[in-house]
């Protein structure tokens, strides 16, 4: 396997001075952070589908965007991995040598773009879409999750940063489109059995 690129002409000192001062951080925040990064994502699931259950209640375009919203989260996954695949930057723990929190992935587990911050915007976009405030705390959840991916040393601040804009940039594009409204398929829906999926009356 042919080496890949190394990410810490970008930002490298940036990164080591984040992973310095979590060294030096206390523990319990240390550990809150850790866990956070680890399965905070579960809460952007909880969020969705409060959206979408909020949302039978206002409109069945506002309830289909909600029904979407876990494909648009999986569309940026996945064309945040192809990039992975195609710059192959190394993790910052095996260019760097530093300790982390988190334990540092093997070589071939590549860094640029961080996935967990593209899901994160991703899901945070969309729900703007279903729900102003259910988006804005999904924002600060978005924001949340991709810092807590340098801290716990898993990635680059660029890559973290570039994640988040993948996510968000697509799901933009995927609520602009729901947004126009696919007027025939929700008439179809809530002609059929499936109504109660977009209306709750």
């Amino acid at each position: 396997m042919s080496p890949g690129f190394n990410g810490a002409v970008i930002d490298g000192p940036a990164y080591t001075d984040v992973v310095g001062l979590a060294q030096h951080s206390p523990a319990w925040l240390d550990t809150a952070v850790t866990v956070w990064s680890t399965y905070g994502l579960l809460l952007f699931l909880v969020l969705m589908a409060v959206g979408w259950w909020r949302a039978r209640y206002r409109s069945a375009a506002a309830a289909l965007t909600a029904l979407a919203a876990p494909a648009v989260v999986a569309m940026a996954y996945a064309v945040n991995s192809g990039l992975k695949l195609i710059v192959r930057e190394d993790r910052p723990c095996q260019s760097l040598h530093v300790i982390t929190l988190e334990a540092c992935p093997a070589p071939g587990d590549w860094s640029f773009p961080s996935n967990h911050a593209a899901i994160a915007a991703a899901a945070a976009v969309i729900l703007l879409y279903v729900s102003r405030r259910l988006g804005a705390v999904a924002v600060i959840a978005a924001c949340a999750m991709t810092a807590s991916r340098v801290w716990v040393g898993a990635h680059y601040p660029h890559d973290a940063l570039a994640g988040a804009l993948v996510g968000a940039f697509l799901a933009l594009l995927a609520g602009l489109a729901l947004r126009r409204g696919p007027t025939a398929l929700i008439q179809r829906i809530t002609a059929t059995r499936l109504r109660p999926f977009l209306l709750a009356s």
